[in-house]
């Protein structure tokens, strides 16, 4: 079992929350009869934690809180300077395109990408994390992780999706609505919602996205 470390390298410390998308995500797993390898479940479990916290999924822009378009986190990959900035890059257009496919595909019904490029990109950065990953014990292990979210990405999309349903998860429009007016307000309502939603609103990120 690969350590208990989440997209960015923060540890899971939210023991709850990681076990309730285990059991869901395994369920959904044995509805949909889609075999995953122990580490890769572990790794989405991970990763679904890592997510419910939002300034680790939106952006401070000029127009207020937004998701980074894919498009812009791609050329953040190819334009990397280092192999581990582009191995960073590439790694969270596939959790984030993984992400907003699976559970937020409603969303992407009013826009000119629809889900069929949120799986191309996503499944295409999983490959090429796949091919990168190769020449140590750890590496070899994520190799194997990427090789299968790469090659199962529209099975682990339908299973998100059922994750997504059974959890009650809104569009991501309407949790960035939410999330700003936290943001700029601090309103205790718009919290409690989003904590509703599964999303924790961080202490500090007022300041720290305003800035």
């Amino acid at each position: 079992m690969i350590a208990s470390e989440c997209p960015a390298g923060a540890l899971v410390t939210d023991v709850n929350v990681r076990e309730h998308f285990k059991d869901s995500i395994q369920s959904a797993l044995s509805n949909q009869k889609v075999e995953a390898g122990e580490d890769t479940v572990f790794y989405v479990v991970n990763l679904l934690a890592y997510y419910t916290h939002a300034d680790h999924l939106f952006s401070q822009t000029a127009e207020g809180v937004d998701l980074k378009p894919l498009a812009l986190i791609y050329a953040e990959a190819v334009e990397a300077k280092s192999h581990k900035e582009r191995h960073a890059a590439l790694k969270r257009l596939g959790d984030i395109a993984l992400l907003i496919a699976g559970l937020f595909s409603s969303s992407l019904n009013r826009k000119v990408v629809d889900v069929g490029y949120y799986i191309a990109m996503g499944g295409s950065a999983y490959g090429y994390l796949s091919d990168i990953s190769r020449g140590t014990v750890r590496g070899r292990a994520f190799c194997a992780i990427f090789g299968e979210l790469s090659d199962k990405f529209p099975n682990f999309v339908d299973v998100l999706a059922e994750v997504g349903e059974q959890s009650r998860l809104g569009s991501h429009s309407d949790i960035m609505r939410l999330y700003e007016i936290w943001l700029r307000t601090g309103s205790r309502r718009a919290a409690e919602r989003l904590r509703k939603l599964g999303i924790e609103p961080m202490q500090g990120s007022i300041s720290r996205l305003q800035n």
